[in-house]
């Protein structure tokens, strides 16, 4: 156990910012999720931007790594782009 008020203080917030982490995390993984099921042009492009922000803010606060962001940005744009292009042959 912690000896020092500021490493019982930091277990403390670590474990506080732990929480709000994996919650961020499970909710963007979710939003993707959803992302990828979706098969209307319309509805994709309108979820994109949330999805690529919530992504972008995991990076930036180093929950996940911005390689893995931009990775993930980058194959839900590809899957816009073959929705959009799936739509225009039909």
């Amino acid at each position: 156990m912690a000896n020092h008020k500021s490493s019982e203080k930091r277990i403390r917030s670590t474990k506080s910012r732990q929480i709000l982490n994996k919650f961020q995390g499970k909710t963007v993984r979710n939003a993707i999720k959803k992302a990828r099921a979706v098969t209307e042009q319309e509805e994709l492009t309108k979820k994109l931007p949330g999805i690529v922000s919530m992504v972008d803010k995991l990076a930036k606060k180093n929950v996940i790594h911005k390689n893995k962001a931009a990775n993930i940005k980058s194959k839900l744009m590809k899957k816009a782009s073959a929705v959009k292009a799936k739509e225009k042959t039909e």
